[in-house]
C-alpha cells in the first residue's frame, strides 16, 4: 500500500526483455534507504517487488499483464519514473490509499497553466471514468491528486508548484499515456452494492430486514 506522495524521481537504466515480460533497473538514491530484496516499490505508481539492489539503483520483475495495462510499454533507457517506498502503518497519510495496482491508462489531451498551478486533462476509458468523481483522490503516474472536474470522456487535475518539481508531471505533453488508479474505496463500495456474494447487495429491503430503516 502507498499514498501517492512521490519520494523521489529515479531513472530506468536497462530493460531486459523477456517474451512479454521485462526486467527493469532503476537508478535512484532515496528509495534505497532501508529497502531489502522482496520489498515493494511503486514505479510510476505500480507496485513491483526488488529482485536486487545495490548502492547505485534496484531491479523489478514486471509480468506480462502489468506490461498490457499500464504505460511501461513506452519506457526506454534514461525514461524517468516517480519512485516511492511502500507505506509504513506509522506514516502519515498525507496523500490518499494507493494499492499500486493499475486500473487503465489514460492520454494527456489539454495541459495549462493558471496561476501557480498546472492543469491537466485526461482523457480515460469509461471504465476508468467510472470510479472517478469530482474532489475525489486519483493516482496519475502514482501522483495522488486531486480531481477539479470530470466527465464521460475525460477528467481535470491540477498540480501545485511542490508536485511539479518532486515528480514527473511536467515531463508529459499532449498524447503522452500516463498510468491511472482510481480511489479503492469506490470499487468496494460499488462491488458491496451490488451484492456480489451473499446477501443480496444494499437494496431498501434488506436496510429494512437489518434494522436501518
Amino acid at each position: 500500500m502507498f499514498t501517492g506522495i512521490i519520494e523521489e524521481v529515479g531513472s530506468v537504466t536497462a530493460i531486459r526483455r523477456g517474451g512479454k515480460a521485462v526486467a527493469l533497473e532503476v537508478k535512484a538514491h532515496r528509495v534505497l534507504e532501508g529497502s531489502r530484496i522482496g520489498d515493494s516499490i511503486a514505479v510510476d505508481g505500480v507496485c513491483l517487488t526488488v529482485t536486487s539492489l545495490n548502492e547505485t539503483g534496484f531491479t523489478v520483475d514486471v509480468m506480462p499483464e502489468t506490461m498490457e495495462r499500464t504505460a511501461f510499454h513506452g519506457f526506454k533507457t534514461g525514461s524517468r519514473v516517480n519512485l516511492e517506498r511502500a507505506l509504513r502503518l506509522s506514516d502519515r497519510l498525507g496523500g490518499h490509499l494507493v494499492s499500486g495496482h493499475i486500473d487503465g491508462t489514460g492520454r494527456m489531451i489539454e495541459r495549462r497553466r493558471e496561476d501557480n498551478s498546472e492543469l491537466f486533462r485526461i482523457e480515460a476509458s469509461a471504465t476508468v471514468l467510472k470510479y472517478i468523481v469530482e474532489k475525489g483522490s486519483v493516482a496519475v503516474d502514482g501522483i495522488s491528486l486531486t480531481v477539479i472536474d470530470v466527465n464521460s470522456r475525460y477528467f481535470t487535475v491540477g498540480v501545485i508548484p511542490l508536485t511539479q518539481e518532486e515528480t514527473t508531471i511536467l515531463m508529459k505533453r499532449a498524447g503522452e499515456t500516463v498510468n491511472i488508479e482510481c480511489d479503492i474505496i469506490g470499487k468496494y463500495i460499488e462491488k458491496l452494492a451490488k451484492g456480489e456474494g451473499k446477501g443480496g447487495g444494499v437494496t431498501l429491503e434488506n436496510l429494512a430486514r437489518n434494522g436501518y430503516l
